[in-house]
């Protein structure tokens, strides 16, 4: 289990807001446009550093993006944990 002292120095992210890091993990290089029904959570994202929106508008995962994906979506942090 994470400690709990530094979950809560993590900015909390809603269920629809994991869902986009998920499908912007997922889109990788060619990034997610924008009009998409996620607009509000890359947006999100953006603001939260885990996204960057480049000057065509798309949305790309950010470095801090991609390990907050694999803790928190993915769990990686727990089954290594597990493991131990």
């Amino acid at each position: 289990m994470r400690d709990p002292a530094l979950m809560w120095n993590e900015p909390y992210l809603e269920t629809c807001c994991r869902a986009a890091l998920h499908r912007l993990c997922l889109a990788g290089e060619v990034g997610r446009p924008t009009g998409m029904k996620d607009a509000p959570c890359l947006t999100r994202l953006a603001g939260k550093g885990l996204a960057r929106q480049n000057g065509q508008g798309r949305f790309f995962i950010t470095d801090e993006g991609t390990a907050r994906h694999a803790s928190e979506v993915l769990k990686l942090e727990e089954l290594h944990t597990k493991k131990s």
